[in-house]
């Protein structure tokens, strides 16, 4: 038997068949349970300010009960399956190891009225779990729910039973359920050591709530399924990884402090800066959002979208940057694909043809909340071209590091495009081109200036698949300054996790949150514990959020300054380990935040946590997601060990590990590393230098917050 007939087995019996892949069943057809169904349907989008609203009118949808193998052999079977009025050929075939299914509507047995609606059922355990999907934040083992994968605003709450959402949709419809997601991807991977991809761009449903099936629901034909196994579940993502692509090496300097997040001009930004650095906090670069200007709106400050240096507001910034690079602070700054009307950008390229059009060949204008805007039409080929060349002349040539490439999800279905895509269809693929703009520009401008390869980093909230080559920094997006499980600070950990589990391993947050709306304040606590988080994650940055004078900064007092810089330094401190692991992930595709199973498969508690993650195989972290804290339950896997703070041992036991109890003081998160760890000394000597650095810390005594009147500013 050949290695190619191992791998793939179609087995007929009984008037059914199986599909089998390194002894995994991938499907069972019978006439009673058929594996694909075909239908028509009808779609309506509603979309305001990228919050979209979907339904369908179904027309039909009905089982392909009929099969017939029409070329048998277990290195490229061929299967069709089909009724009275469509038929469907599915090719088997094995490819770098992984099993690809190729759809084809077969025309000669289908009516000529399309068929626009396709479901399939793989088969399903009892006791899988299932992981991935793109960036979800309500839950991370998606088992027994429902998910639709479509790009958009991520909405506000992303919870239809919180308060903070029911008055989000009562204002604008802007409130979000645990489903909505900027970056959706359609693929998985299974708790039985496989993953599989669903190569289709249109509105997808991925169901998981059954026991003995997962429903995948879509509104055009796939071209082709995709499965990966290996033998264990580090290995499976891996060759997940390995097919959507790796993410490139992050350079150091984005990585060995915190990147403060600041608005307001040139005068504003060098008075932080010191401010910051004189408290001890180890600023890697300056991230100043609204270098090209403002707009105030009813939602807060917003920016102005065209992507000029707004030399009134930021003046003298071009030395100002060569000064602060001198200092080893970079300059980052803002753009995303779309352009303000009536601005100098707008009347550049709409003349051109650059810009999407309505059917009726107008401009397309977008209503973004009191300002209209035009996207840039990527699928034109001088329209992208163009756009790169914007970037590198005015971002780039200006001495910017890096900057927030935001949106690309906010692409309306009713668009005509270059191309003669429809937009329905190119919408979940926008993220990922967009990335590959920005990618392109700073490729490009390396070839230009040499002396600058590695150094720029883009980073960007909204993807798709291919996303992973393209964009080397994934954020979190727009999370509620509040503790809330479905969108404030704990939502970022299953984010992370299932991007992780999603191919893209480097990943995250605003330091705060952003969202501040309905009465939510961000508070000195809150920004706290998100600075202990975020120094243990590949990128520490921060966000005034977009009313940045309700909420809690940086500066807003000095005990706050010095707990950024206590855990700046913490950050720093980690760097050596850090880099290994972003080193790591770009040659092998193993993310620098792992869930607990990655490593430790036999722990049943494993599989079910998202409160808390492992950084590399050696730090377990398991942040503060609530207020008045000072302990905190989390749960080791087996093995021995050690609290980073106290040094206090715990012997977990095999094979499921246990749960415990930790100290969880203001400034000292709680971390414990491998006690066995070749890198015990550099977690060691971390401590000891934010211990010198910051005496005082508490000993047996809770760090009590202290917020006296005047203090917030």
């Amino acid at each position: 038997m050949t290695n190619e007939q191992t791998l793939l087995q179609v087995i007929t019996e009984d008037n059914s068949l199986q599909l089998f892949f390194k002894g995994i069943e991938i499907f069972r057809h019978s006439e009673e349970h058929p594996f694909v169904c075909a239908g028509r349907g009808k779609a309506n989008y509603r979309m305001f300010r990228g919050n979209f609203h979907i339904s369908e009118r179904l027309r039909e949808l009905v089982g392909l009960k009929d099969w017939e193998v029409l070329q048998s052999g277990s290195d490229h079977p061929v299967i069709r399956f089909s009724n009275n009025s469509c038929s469907l050929i599915i090719e088997a075939a094995i490819v770098d190891d992984r099993l690809v299914l190729s759809c084809k509507a077969d025309p000669e047995h289908t009516s000529q009225q399309p068929f626009n609606r396709w479901r399939f059922h793989f088969s399903a355990q009892v006791d899988e779990r299932i992981y991935g999907c793109g960036e979800q934040f309500s839950y991370f083992n998606l088992r027994g729910r429902s998910f639709p994968l479509w790009t958009s605003e991520q909405g506000v709450g992303r919870n239809k039973k919180n308060y903070v959402t029911w008055l989000a949709d009562v204002a604008e419809g802007a409130g979000g359920d645990y489903f909505w997601t900027f970056f959706p991807q359609t693929s998985f991977v299974s708790s039985c050591r496989f993953w599989c991809y669903a190569e289709c761009s249109a509105y997808s449903i991925f169901d998981f709530s059954e026991s003995d099936h997962h429903e995948l629901y879509f509104w055009d034909l796939p071209g082709r399924f995709v499965f990966g196994s290996q033998s264990s579940m580090l290995e499976t993502v891996q060759d997940q990884s390995a097919f959507f692509g790796h993410q490139g090496e992050l350079p150091d300097w984005i990585m060995v402090g915190v990147i403060l997040g600041i608005q307001g001009g040139t005068g504003i930004c060098e008075q932080k800066l010191r401010a910051a650095r004189e408290a001890g906090v180890p600023v890697s670069g300056i991230w100043a959002q609204d270098w090209e200007g403002i707009r105030i709106t009813s939602f807060g400050q917003r920016l102005r979208w065209n992507w000029e240096w707004d030399k009134e507001r930021y003046p003298g910034l071009v030395q100002a940057i060569k000064i602060w690079a001198s200092e080893g602070v970079k300059f980052l700054g803002y753009i995303n694909p779309y352009v303000l009307q009536d601005h100098s950008l707008f009347k550049e390229a709409e003349p051109r043809g650059y810009l999407a059009r309505t059917s009726e060949g107008r401009t397309y204008l977008v209503d973004f909340g009191e300002f209209f805007a035009s996207i840039i039409d990527l699928t034109n080929p001088e329209a992208f071209a163009w756009f790169k060349g914007v970037i590198k002349r005015n971002l780039l040539a200006l001495g910017l590091s890096g900057w927030m490439a935001d949106f690309g999800e906010y692409l309306p279905t009713d668009t005509v495009l270059f191309s003669g895509r429809s937009a329905e269809l190119a919408h979940n693929e926008w993220p990922a081109l967009w990335a590959r703009c920005n990618y392109e520009a700073v490729q490009e401008w390396y070839l230009e200036h040499p002396e600058t390869k590695g150094q720029i980093v883009y980073f960007m909230r909204a993807g798709g698949p291919g996303s992973q080559k393209w964009c080397p920094l994934m954020w979190a997006g727009d999370q509620n300054v509040d503790w809330s499980e479905d969108d404030g600070l704990p939502s970022v950990i299953p984010a992370a996790l299932s991007l992780a589990m999603s191919g893209h391993g480097l990943h995250h947050s605003d330091i705060g949150g952003y969202t501040t709306l309905f009465g939510m304040k961000r508070t000195k606590e809150l920004f706290m514990r998100w600075a202990e988080f975020s120094a243990l994650t590949a990128v520490m940055r921060g966000h005034e959020g977009n009313r940045p004078r309700d909420n809690w900064q940086f500066d807003s007092d000095k005990e706050t300054l010095s707990h950024l810089a206590r855990m700046g330094h913490l950050h720093r401190a980690l760097l050596p380990y850090l880099k290994v692991l972003v080193k790591e992930n770009a040659e092998t595709g193993i993310p620098v935040m792992r869930p607990l199973f990655l490593h430790y498969e036999e722990d049943p508690e494993a599989w079910h946590l998202k409160d808390q993650y492992l950084l590399g195989p050696d730090l377990l972290v398991a942040p503060v997601l609530e207020p008045a804290c000072n302990e905190r339950k989390l749960h080791l896997p087996p093995g021995s060990w050690k609290h980073l703070w106290s040094g206090v041992t715990y012997e977990s036991p095999e094979p499921h590990g246990m749960a415990c109890s930790v100290r969880a003081f203001l400034g000292e998160p709680p971390v414990l590393y491998r006690a066995d760890s070749p890198w015990a000394e550099l977690f060691q000597k971390a401590v000891q230098q934010c211990e010198a650095l910051y005496p005082g810390r508490p000993t047996g005594k809770p760090y009590a917050i202290t917020v006296q009147e005047g203090d917030h500013q």
